[in-house]
């Protein structure tokens, strides 16, 4: 009796899709049990490994290497391989010379040269004073070869081959894309002794089971009387991965709701600038190595229009030493060289378009942020890209001051997860003073640069403002800071589009 109640409890926990396949478990065959069942090949898998761990069934994985057509395999079995079209053609002509031959068989240039190699190795042809001859007899070069019979056989197993067929395969492996050998896994389908008695077993007794519990069924009371369907909670089951945005993306809107939360507006902007909006408005001088061609990606080819000539003009002077206070970069300045169209080398940019638009509108004080990509001509390695995602910042306020930089500096680190950072001392052209801010990358034990920070110098905030007022900047970069959370070694791991890895990452949340 008290087996009958273990197999009326087996009986109640499978699931619709187990009891569909039972019936077809004799078949062995995953497909086959696939196709009689109706299901899909997913669902069939899935019904499988619940059915594993009720010991219904015993599944053995094996892995196989399979030969398999290739692209031009699949070609070459319709049209015939290059040295077949080639011999065909030879064989009828019996000499023809080597640019006609080419032209006739339809070859292209590779496929003519592999072809008269093939058949000079079977001592079919021979090529005399340009022309190609029969070498051997017209009954040897009609006949299939071995490479053509073993075509026709494919898919084959590895293992499977006999020596003459090994010989052909060593023969096609090395040319492009006729054979293919890939990694295939087949699953042995084993019915255990609970198995065997519950595939003839009579389901009709589980109609009107209750499967899914809803909303509508307990608020009816339609469930009460009716049995439900039993459930294993202590079985294996498919890990269901719902979908999300890019870790990386996670990040970046954890960051902005940060600098939203501090009373910062976002800015934006285009990935292509002007010279002058990316260089020289931020008082970098035009003789800088980071507008040469091996640090920035210029757009061939296409010039920007500026904006109003008074800040052109205003800018101009700030460079040639021409405002009070400033003996600027002692050179006359081009007009030519500021209408340049670039990527973006950083999201400074951005500030110096809203520090236009805040002298516009007289807005004082004000505080902006932006976060987005930029694009440098780097050698990439394990810490540099040649696109990457920065963070930026503005305060414009006339009793601004460097201590205030500091503190809106460490507490945004501090938000993002960052209890200690170092801020040392170092130039930036469009800064003073100006410091850099590093933190400690704990696999590859040294002190990582994040970006830059200062005060804008005169020559920047003059030509929009008239006179100098303290601005407070900052442009660290933002996918160094998120390394360390993600426990990410390598710069180019972020967005190397492993869905697996992707899956796992956790959601941003300090």
């Amino acid at each position: 009796m008290a087996e009958i109640n273990e197999i009326d409890r087996i009986v109640e926990s499978l699931s619709p899709n187990e009891i569909k396949i039972l019936p077809f478990l004799k078949e062995h065959n995953l497909i086959k049990i696939t196709e009689k069942s109706g299901l899909d090949n997913t669902s069939t898998l899935r019904a499988l490994e619940f059915l594993s761990n009720k010991k219904i069934v015993e599944l053995k994985t094996k892995q196989e290497k399979m030969i398999e057509l290739g692209i031009n395999g699949i070609l070459y079995t319709k049209h015939n391989l290059p040295e077949r079209r080639l011999a065909n053609l030879v064989c009828e002509k019996n000499s023809i010379s080597l640019k006609e031959a080419q032209r006739q068989s339809g070859l292209n240039e590779n496929e003519f040269k592999a072809a008269i190699g093939v058949l000079k190795k079977k001592a079919l042809i021979n090529v005399l004073n340009e022309n190609l001859v029969i070498a051997g007899s017209k009954e040897e070069i009609t006949s299939k070869t071995l490479e053509e019979r073993f075509l026709e056989t494919l898919p084959k197993k590895l293992e499977d081959l006999k020596p003459e067929e090994r010989y052909a395969f060593n023969n096609l492996k090395s040319r492009k894309e006729i054979i293919e050998l890939n990694d295939k896994k087949t699953i042995e389908i084993g019915l255990t002794k609970l198995g065997e008695r519950l595939i003839s077993h009579d389901f009709s007794s589980l109609k009107g089971m209750i499967e899914p519990v809803t909303p509508s069924i307990i608020q009816s009371g339609s469930w009460k009387g009716k049995k439900f369907r039993r459930y294993d909670l202590k079985s294996q089951v498919p890990r269901i991965f719902g979908g999300k945005r890019h870790f990386v993306n996670q990040a970046t809107d954890y960051a902005k709701k940060i600098w939203l939360e501090m009373g910062f507006k976002e800015m934006t902007g285009n990935l292509t600038v002007s010279g002058f909006w990316n260089f020289d408005t931020l008082f970098s001088p035009q003789d800088h190595p980071s507008r040469e061609m091996q640090d920035t990606f210029f757009i061939k080819n296409k010039t920007a229009k500026l904006p109003d000539k008074t800040l052109v003009e205003e800018v101009k002077k700030a460079h040639e030493g021409k405002i009070k206070g400033s003996k600027g970069w002692q050179y006359e300045w081009k007009e030519d060289d500021a209408k340049k169209v670039l990527l973006r080398t950083h999201t400074t940019c951005l500030s110096a378009q809203t520090l236009k638009k805040i002298a516009d509108n007289k807005e004082f004080p004000a505080k902006y942020f932006a976060l987005g990509k930029v694009f440098r001509n780097e050698t990439v390695d394990w810490s540099h890209a040649f696109d990457f995602n920065m963070t930026e910042g503005i305060v414009i306020d006339e009793n601004a001051n460097f201590r205030q930089l500091l503190g809106y500096l460490t507490e945004f680190f501090k938000k993002m997860g960052y209890e200690k950072i170092r801020i040392k001392p170092t130039y930036y052209p469009f800064t003073e003073p100006s410091l850099e801010i590093d933190i400690y990358h704990p696999v590859h034990k040294k002190w990582l640069e994040l970006g830059g920070a200062g005060m804008f110098r005169p020559e920047v905030t003059i030509p929009f403002f008239g006179k100098h007022i303290p601005v407070l900047a900052w442009g660290p970069g933002f996918d160094r800071i998120i390394m360390e959370f993600y426990e990410i070694k390598d710069l180019r791991e972020m967005y190397a589009n492993d869905l697996n890895k992707s899956r796992e990452m956790r959601i941003w949340n300090r």
